[in-house]
Formats: structure tokens, sequence, C-alpha cells
């Protein structure tokens, strides 16, 4: 039977081995290498427009072949189709 006392443990969800220098550097190392992504680059980027006026104007819309939407679906859903 198990009880509170055998299920202890001296680790805690937080216990982490590295000091509290080392876990400051590896944020600032983080920090520095993530400034330099383009996932970096676009969140320090204006959101774009939603007004009408900006949006390209003239585009044709793309054609859709529905029996190849159809077999990508099936085939993200492990589906297949004859």
């Amino acid at each position: 039977m198990l009880t509170v006392e055998s299920m202890t443990s001296s680790k805690t969800a937080y216990d982490d081995p590295s000091t509290a220098a080392e876990l400051v550097a590896d944020c600032r190392e983080t920090e520095r290498n993530l400034a330099f992504t383009s996932v970096g680059r676009s969140a320090l980027r204006p959101a774009p427009s939603i007004r009408f006026e900006d949006q390209p104007q003239g585009l044709a819309k793309q054609d859709i072949d529905m029996l190849a939407a159809a077999h990508r679906i099936a085939g993200a859903l492990g589906l297949e189709m004859d």
C-alpha cells in the first residue's frame, strides 16, 4: 500500500541542478538568439493591415481541384480513397 510518506521525494517539480547564475546566462543567450530569428523579427513588426484598401487588388482566385483536395484531406485523416 502506498502512503504519502513513501511517495515524497527530496526533488520538487522545480528542482534544477543549475545555479541561478547559469539559469540567467541561459535566458540571456536565448533572448539574444531569438532576436535574430525570423520569428523574433516578425514579432517586432507591426501587424498587417486588415483594411480593404490595403489588400492587393485584381488577383485571380485560385482554382481548387476537388479531387486533389479530397485526397489531401483523406491522407491527413489516414484514410485511403479509390
